[in-house]
This record gives structure tokens, C-alpha cells and sequence, in this order.
């Protein structure tokens, strides 16, 4: 189930989709790129007009993934945007026993030569790609990650009672880019009121030094006043970022609970607790276990997506689509930048 991720190249994937490398490289015709290899042919993603150059027959030497089995899993990554288009270039065997090398020449829409070459690997279990980083594989990559949310969040929610469509958000509050998300966050809720929208702490002491406490904080607020309290606090805690350090750190956050509508003696009290600081920790792991080490990152049943890196017009797309391919209806309206 864990997965090998850092933080800011999972991002780098989400952000287009999963685009497999951050420097895409121009289209080449994959003869001349593997012309000693063996590939099986196989048929683009459907188009008006096919900008890829015929495979070569002949680059076709790994068994395992397929072409289908490729198709479906950019399909599941790729197939919120309507504009975008593929081709599997060639899938090789390399000197790793089992280990397969994909080509996936990668194209928009009516934009014929300005195309690029994707490159990744998949695991001899057909379970992994790996290109700058390693996520699942599959035409439902994100699907056991899904289930262990759905299984292990306990932090504060709002929304739908049900976990049809969990969104998850990990946040550190003394992280100024998770502050910046919360505008997303909104907006998110508001587009997809069928989605359940969980919070979970994930403090990186490593840079921001009075983020465990400020989660330790929260998660006193809500044992004592319930979610809809730990909302107010996080907003306040946001509200007031500048404020945790070292002179200021405890004021700030028992004034944050207080207007949240805490009592401030009991949350410092509750704060120095064990059972605070297990919840806090819990949180940690399941971080830690799904691949997850920085934030602001949101899952979308699973779906692992930048909540700073992706415009909201692609970020909203992919959480539909991803609900879809879950067998959840959402019907997103016109953005009002986007009404003529």
C-alpha cells in the first residue's frame, strides 16, 4: 500500500494530470527512437485528425503492461481533459527483470508538432509507475488508496455524511501555502456539495516549528466543541499566522480556540495531553502510509492533486471526472469567468 512519494514531485504529476515527466521531450518517431526494440501496434485515442506518427511494429518486447492496460491508466490520469490526446509509442523490456520502459507520445487537439514524449516504468507486479516519482498503476490507480481513506479519516468534516466522494485535505496551519488553499477549499465545497470534506493535520515540524502545536490545538477544539468549532479555529489560526512565534505562539493559538468558542485553560490543558498528541500522530501516519510528505495536498477519492500547483478550472474537471469514474453524478456549473 505505501507508496515511494516526495511531496512536491507528486505535485509536479497532479498538476497536469499526472503528467508523467515534468520536462517533456519533443516527439520523435519511436523507430528512430528504439528501432532494435519490439512493440505491438495499437490505436490512438480517437481524434478527427492522428498527429502520431505510425508505430513501428517492431517495438514491442515487454508482455506485460499492455496497450489496453496503458490506455486505461492514462485514460483514469488524463481523461478529464477533452483536448488532450495519445498515442503508445512502445513498451520495452529493460535489463530489470520484468521491469517495462513505456513511450506515450502526448499531443492537444489541432496543435499537430507540438506534441511530447512521456516516459515511465511499470513494476513487474503491473501494481506501479515510475517516472520522477512512484504512484499506483492501473485503470484504477487510485482505488486502494481510496478505500484506506475511506477506512482511516477521522478529522474534522463538513459536507455529505457519506464517503462517495471524500475529499481529503492534509494541512499544516503555520504553512502559508495551505492558508492560500483554503480559498480552493471553498470552492471546492461549493462546486461539490455531494462531497464528504475531511481535514487532516499534517504538521512539518521540519520547517514550521509551532505547527504541532497549533494541530494539537485543533484537535483539542474539536473534542471539546465539535467540526464546525475546528473550522473556525483553523480560519482563525490562518487569520493570525504571523502571530506563531516563539514570543507569541500560545496566545495566538488559545485566542484562535477562544473565539472558536473553547474554553482556553481546558484546550491548554487538553494540548499537553497523550491522547492529543495520538490523534495528531494518527494523522502523521496515514499521511506517511498513502505517500504524502508536505502540504497542501488534497485527495480526491484517492486521487492524489495540488491544491496551489493546478488552476481551479483543471482542478475542479479532475475531481469530477475522478468522481465519475467512481460511479458518483456531479453536474459542475459554468465558472462565472468562463460565461459569456
Amino acid at each position: 500500500m505505501k507508496k515511494i512519494v516526495l511531496g512536491m514531485a507528486v505535485a509536479a504529476w497532479a498538476v497536469t494530470g499526472v503528467s508523467m515527466l515534468a520536462q517533456a521531450a519533443p516527439v520523435v518517431s519511436p523507430a528512430t527512437a528504439q528501432a532494435d526494440q519490439a512493440v505491438a501496434p495499437q490505436a490512438p485515442k480517437p481524434v478527427d485528425v492522428n498527429p502520431f506518427t505510425a508505430v513501428n511494429p517492431k517495438n514491442f518486447t515487454a508482455s506485460s503492461p499492455t496497450v489496453a492496460d496503458v490506455n486505461a491508466f492514462l485514460t483514469s490520469i488524463w481523461g478529464y481533459d477533452e483536448a488532450r490526446i495519445w498515442s503508445v509509442a512502445a513498451i520495452l523490456k529493460t535489463p530489470a527483470p520484468g521491469v517495462a520502459k513505456v513511450v506515450v507520445f502526448v499531443a492537444d487537439k489541432g496543435q499537430n508538432g507540438k506534441g511530447r514524449q512521456t516516459v515511465f516504468f511499470v513494476t513487474p507486479d503491473g501494481k506501479h509507475a515510475i517516472a520522477d516519482t512512484v504512484i499506483d498503476f492501473g485503470a484504477k490507480p487510485f482505488a486502494e488508496t481510496r478505500e484506506a481513506l475511506q477506512a482511516r479519516v477521522d478529522g474534522p468534516s463538513m459536507g455529505a455524511a457519506k464517503s462517495d466522494l471524500l475529499l481529503v485535505e492534509f494541512v499544516d496551519l503555520q504553512d502559508p501555502r495551505s492558508r492560500q488553499a483554503q480559498e480552493t477549499m471553498t470552492n471546492l465545497a461549493s462546486d461539490f456539495p455531494q462531497a464528504r470534506i475531511v481535514v487532516q493535520p499534517l504538521p512539518i515540524t521540519e520547517t514550521h516549528p509551532f505547527a504541532m502545536r497549533a494541530a494539537l490545538y485543533g484537535s483539542c477544539v474539536r473534542t471539546e466543541k465539535g467540526d464546525a468549532a475546528y473550522f473556525k479555529y483553523q480560519q482563525g489560526v490562518f487569520d493570525k499566522q504571523a502571530g506563531l512565534t516563539i514570543a507569541d505562539a500560545e496566545k495566538t493559538l488559545t485566542a484562535a480556540a477562544v473565539a472558536a468558542g473553547a474554553d482556553g485553560k481546558s484546550v491548554l490543558a487538553c494540548a499537553d495531553s497523550p491522547e492529543a498528541k495520538a490523534k495528531v500522530e494518527a494523522s502523521i501516519k496515514l499521511a506517511t502510509d498513502i505517500g504524502i510528505d508536505t502540504t497542501p495536498l488534497l485527495e480526491a477519492n484517492g486521487h492524489l492533486l495540488s491544491l496551489t500547483g493546478i488552476p481551479y478550472e483543471s482542478l475542479r474537471k479532475i475531481v469530477a471526472f475522478q468522481a465519475t469514474q467512481d460511479g458518483v453524478p456531479v453536474h459542475l456549473q459554468p465558472l462565472l469567468t468562463n460565461l459569456k
